[in-house]
C-alpha cells in the first residue's frame, strides 16, 4: 500500500484518503543497506539426536540442512530476509563447501562480490547435532575465516552501506585487533550505524573487545559471553561496562529471559523472551536478534520496539532447523513484535 508519511498521519494513494496509524503501528517503510564482516561458516544440522549411534551403526533424524552461518553469515541471512539490502564481505575456501555456501547466499539475495575466495584452504564448517532440547554441540574447522584480511578497497566499499555490523571478533585471526579497530574508525568517520558481535569469548578476547567499543554504536553480546569476559553475573553490571568503555548501546541476550538493552544516555529496557513458541533449535538466535535490531534500527522505530523486534526474530530463527530457518518476511516479524510488545510494554 504507497504510503506518504507525516508526524502523526498518513496518506493512502489507493484510497486517496490520511488516516492516523494505531498506537502499536510502528511503520514500514524502504529498507536501507547494510554490510556484514567477519565470520561465514557453512552449518551441517541434524535433528533431533539424543546419543551417538553405536560405532558401526545408524540412526535415523527427522532432518538434515545446510545453512549459511557464522556471527557475520548468519545475521546476513536474517537481514536480507528481513528486507534490507545485505552485502556480505568474508572469506571462504577452494572448496566445494565453498560453493554451496556463496550460492547459499545468493539465494538469499546476499551481494557476495566482496567475499574473498582463499586457495588451498577449506571453507569454515560446523557440524551440530541439535538436541531435543533444541540445544547442541558442535563440531567446528577454522578453515578461512581465520585468514580473512580484507583489502582496502573492500573496506571503503563496506561503509558506503547505512550500517556495519563486525561479526566474529575472536576467530577473525588476520583482522582483529587494530584491523577491526581501524575499520569501525572508518565506518563510524562515514557516518554508518556500527553493531558488534563476538564469538569464543575467554579472558584474552576481551584485549579485543574492549578497545572497540568507542566505534561500536551496538554491542549485542550473550550473558554467558560478557560474564567469561568481564567477570560480571550481573547484566547491568555488564552493560554498565561496556558503556564505560564507549559503547553507545549494549544489547545482551539472555537466552530464555530476553534480553536488556542499556544506552549510554541512560535509558535501558528489559525485554522479555516469548514464550509461546516450539523450540526446534537454537542456532543463530543470537545473530537473528542482531539482525532484527539492524532492520529495527532502519526502520527508525524506538529502542525499546527495536528490542521487541529482535526478539521476534529471534524467536522465529528457534521455531526451525538453523539460522536461516523461521523468518518469512519483515511484516510477519513485526506482526509478531506487536503482538509481544501489546502483551508486556504496559504492563
Amino acid at each position: 500500500m504507497p504510503l506518504f508519511f507525516c508526524d502523526r498521519f498518513r496518506y493512502c494513494l489507493l484510497s486517496g484518503s490520511w488516516f492516523r496509524p494505531s498506537p502499536t503501528d510502528k511503520g514500514i517503510r524502504m529498507a536501507g543497506t547494510v554490510s556484514v564482516v567477519g565470520l561465514y561458516i557453512l552449518d551441517v544440522l541434524g535433528r533431533h539426536m539424543s546419543q551417538m549411534p553405536p560405532v558401526g551403526s545408524s540412526d535415523r533424524i527427522d532432518e538434515i540442512r545446510l545453512t549459511v552461518a557464522g556471527t557475520a553469515g548468519g545475521t546476513a541471512v536474517d537481514c536480507a530476509k528481513l528486507g534490507m539490502q545485505t552485502v556480505g564481505f568474508g572469506a571462504v575456501g577452494s572448496d566445494d563447501n565453498a560453493d554451496v555456501l556463496l550460492d547459499l547466499m545468493r539465494r538469499h539475495g546476499i551481494e557476495t562480490a566482496f567475499m574473498q575466495r582463499l586457495a588451498d584452504t577449506t571453507t569454515s564448517s560446523t557440524i551440530l547435532p541439535i538436541l531435543p532440547s533444541g540445544e547442541r554441540s558442535a563440531w567446528h574447522a577454522p578453515g578461512a575465516s581465520s585468514a580473512f584480511s580484507p583489502s582496502p578497497a573492500d573496506l571503503m566499499r563496506a561503509v558506503e552501506s547505512d550500517f556495519v555490523h563486525l561479526g566474529g571478533t575472536g576467530r577473525l585471526d588476520a583482522f582483529d585487533g587494530p584491523a577491526s579497530r581501524n575499520f569501525l574508525a572508518q565506518a563510524k568517520q562515514a557516518d554508518c550505524i556500527t553493531t558488534l558481535d563476538l564469538i569464543g569469548a575467554r579472558a584474552e578476547v576481551s584485549a579485543l573487545v574492549d578497545p572497540l567499543m568507542p566505534y561500536v554504536d551496538y554491542y549485542v553480546p550473550s550473558i554467558e559471553e560478557v560474564s567469561r569476559l568481564t567477570g560480571y553475573e550481573d547484566v547491568e553490571a555488564a552493560a554498565e561496562h561496556y558503556i564505560a568503555l564507549g559503547a553507545g548501546h549494549c544489547c545482551i541476550t539472555l537466552g530464555a529471559q530476553g534480553s536488556y538493552i542499556r544506552a549510554a544516555d541512560g535509558a535501558c529496557h528489559r525485554i522479555p523472551a516469548i514464550q509461546q513458541i516450539e523450540i526446534l533449535d537454537t542456532t543463530g538466535c543470537g545473530d537473528a536478534y542482531s539482525a532484527g535490531l539492524i532492520v529495527a534500527l532502519d526502520q527508525g522505530w524506538d529502542l525499546e520496539f527495536c528490542g521487541y523486534f529482535a526478539t521476534a526474530a529471534s524467536a522465529l530463527v528457534a521455531t526451525g532447523l538453523g539460522s536461516d530457518a523461521g523468518i518469512v518476511s519483515r511484516q510477519e516479524t513485526k506482526a509478531l513484535a506487536e503482538q509481544h510488545y501489546r502483551r508486556f510494554a504496559n504492563a
